[in-house]
């Protein structure tokens, strides 16, 4: 049976749900330590110009009518600027430019940590009154940055500290949406999970193409990727390991001894074998058990040229035959069989050593490495804080209910993608109940509460 996430779904489901539970944790106490004591007090403040609210800016003397329809072409208008720069993203990844699209996530990740969360910062020091100058401030600020950046696309790093900056960079992003005004907010979030379902699903989806353009190269996504746990790469594991080649070698009771080697050694030994007469490296044979005087001669000269012919094999990328080292002055006590050359797929010895099926061994197990290994793209990171965070400006409850609704989401996302085998989006079914529980909290749930709680007929 395959396996599937299900088999170790404790593991996968903690080691996913705890860095979306921080970020969004996080969040909250961000919205609630900068914001005033009355959150809807900040709409007086004027909204701030960026890439989600290009059309309309939503004032409070607006009518409702005036604000949904001007949030709906915000949300049309930011949902157009992402399809096309992930288009754009996909032609630069098709045409080979991946040194420039790492470049560029380099620079946006510096450009988030150290302006983005270089002003939560500043907010922070100055609403706690933190006594701290400002050329320490730029010091730790600048090696915060430079630290994030190496440990996001450096290779070396450990996972944890990878992880952690991949949260951080979540909630900075997320802390500065939550600055957006309240329509423009849900509605966008509504459009950012119908976008990511066509664009995952979709046939021409742009997410589609880039997943599938990059599984067919055996690359990581040129984007920036939560991973639960580190894995490797299937051609990397494919280099490293090698196909595994019989060594054979005579001892002096005169029984042949075999061992599996890697290639790696195999080519280590012949090397050696230049430089030691004593022992020459031959293609695998069936040595018979009679050993005729007559057939000396003639045994000797294939040896010399199964050993020429060998070590032209071992330098180039052939592996149809196994390799087997024994000793020049014993050679001769086997020699009749060194002229026939048994295939290593029709020999009995290297099918019980399972060298025949490796190759469909290594494909089994690349895909098992990359079914089970669980990624999550920083943008589901980012819009499950915001709708939290923008839930956590108008009571704890709504926070508690939108939050249990995400999680129950993403749960339900894991379940489908270990059923489906296949990269599927991770923004409809949470920000779906999400929306869903906040209204239901706010219109019914918090009315029926508060009331019930006053009234003292719960408490």
């Amino acid at each position: 049976m395959e396996s599937s996430i299900l088999e170790s779904i404790g593991v996968e489901i903690i080691g996913v749900m705890s860095p979306v539970s921080i970020c969004m944790l996080l969040v909250v106490l961000l919205v609630y330590a900068l914001s005033p004591s009355n959150p809807f007090s900040a709409a007086s403040a004027p909204p701030i110009r960026t890439a989600a609210n290009l059309v309309y800016l939503e004032s409070p003397s607006d009518s409702a009518s005036q604000k949904l329809e001007g949030a709906l072409l915000n949300a049309l208008v930011f949902v157009v600027l992402i399809a096309i720069v992930t288009f754009l993203l996909v032609l630069l990844y098709y045409y080979n430019f991946t040194n420039f699209l790492k470049n560029y996530m380099r620079f946006s990740a510096f450009f988030v940590l150290g302006t983005m969360g270089g002003s939560i910062f500043l907010s922070i020091i100055q609403h706690f009154s933190i006594p701290i100058d400002s050329i320490t401030c730029f010091l730790l600020l600048f090696n915060f940055t430079v630290v994030g950046v190496l440990s996001v696309f450096s290779g070396g790093i450990p996972i944890f500290l990878r992880q952690a900056y991949m949260v951080c960079l979540g909630i900075i992003v997320a802390a500065w949406f939550t600055k957006l005004p309240e329509w423009t907010t849900w509605v966008l979030l509504v459009a950012l999970a119908v976008y990511d379902l066509v664009a995952v699903l979709a046939p021409g989806g742009p997410l589609k193409l880039l997943v599938e353009l990059a599984s067919s190269r055996d690359e990581e996504l040129p984007a920036l990727v939560y991973e639960a746990r580190p894995t490797v790469p299937r051609n990397t594991q494919r280099r490293g390991s090698g196909l595994e080649l019989l060594v054979a070698g005579v001892s002096d009771s005169g029984s042949v001894e075999l061992q599996a080697v890697t290639r790696d050694n195999v080519n280590r030994n012949e090397n050696e074998s230049r430089g030691n007469s004593e022992y020459s490296a031959v293609e695998f044979g069936s040595f018979g058990s009679e050993g005729h005087e007559s057939n000396r001669d003639e045994g000797e000269r294939l040896l010399s040229e199964e050993n020429s012919r060998d070590r032209q094999s071992l330098s180039s990328d052939s592996s149809g035959y196994s390799t087997v080292i024994v000793q020049s002055d014993r050679a001769t006590q086997f020699s009749s069989g060194a002229s026939e050359i048994i295939n290593e797929e029709m020999s009995p010895l290297v099918e019980m050593t399972g060298l025949g099926n490796e190759r469909e061994q290594l494909r089994r197990d690349g895909s098992e490495m990359f079914t089970k290994g669980i990624k999550l793209g920083l943008g589901d990171f980012v819009f499950y804080s915001v709708l939290v965070g923008r839930a956590a400006m108008y009571d704890l409850m709504t926070v508690y209910a939108c939050y249990l609704a995400i999680i129950s989401g993403l749960g339900c996302t894991l379940i489908l993608l270990s059923v489906c085998h296949r990269a599927l989006p991770a923004l409809p079914i949470s920000i779906t109940l999400g929306v869903v529980f906040y209204f239901l909290t706010r219109l019914l749930m918090e009315p029926f509460v508060v009331g019930t709680a006053t009234n003292l007929v719960m408490f």
